[in-house]
């Protein structure tokens, strides 16, 4: 057994006991298992990726797609996965089940396994998309990080510290919500194709 699969394992317990009967599939990431050249980090899974057991598929999927495709990687050469690897839910007004933005608990219970995961897969870098990726790393909102590299501190919960190169993307659907965003997120991922490219020093950004 690997040791990410030992850490899925252990997961799937912790949670299977805190939520006893709970009906919310735990979706964990995917990808290379070991040093990668980066971790793409989104916020919570989907309706499709509760229902596939995937992260990044559907809606999320072609965002990806765009993405890959901007900073010239295959899928199977980044790590993905979410900082909640539940799918956060609400009934809405109509009676359907919609998604929701994850709780601070929800949030508060991911982080150190996210922690872990990292800790074990070691990519090269972290890329997250939106406030929620973000802010398990660094207390700050988007607005101001965007397009930027940062410094994250992994901390995990048996003490192994170390830093990562972190760059951080508007999430994805806040472009399709607010179509002022479009241009900043291209542009941003522009920058980003160039660090991986080499033409931009991150070292130097940081």
């Amino acid at each position: 057994m690997s040791t990410l699969e030992k850490f899925r394992q252990e997961c799937s317990a912790f949670f299977d006991e805190l939520n006893m009967g709970s009906q919310r599939p735990l979706v964990f990431g995917e990808g290379p298992e070991h040093q990668p050249v980066l971790m793409l980090i989104g916020e919570a899974p989907g309706e499709q990726e509760a229902l596939q057991g995937r992260p990044f598929v559907g809606k999320a999927g072609k965002n990806l797609d765009a993405f890959l495709q901007t900073v010239h990687l295959r899928r199977e050469e980044i790590y993905i996965t979410n900082v909640v690897k539940v799918r956060p839910s609400k009934i809405s007004a109509a009676g359907r089940v919609v998604n929701r933005p994850p709780s601070r608990e929800e949030k508060a219970l991911f982080t150190p396994w996210l922690m872990r995961e990292i800790a074990i897969v070691r990519p090269t870098m972290l890329v997250t998309l939106g406030n929620v990726a973000l802010q398990a790393f660094i207390d700050d909102v988007i607005g101001n990080r965007h397009g930027q590299w940062s410094r994250a501190e992994i901390v995990t919960p048996e003490g192994e510290a170390f830093q990562l190169p972190l760059f951080a993307l508007y999430h994805p659907a806040s472009v399709i919500y607010n179509g002022s965003l479009k241009q900043t997120y291209a542009d941003d991922l522009n920058i980003l194709a160039g660090s991986l490219a080499g033409r931009i020093n991150i070292q130097n950004d940081i």
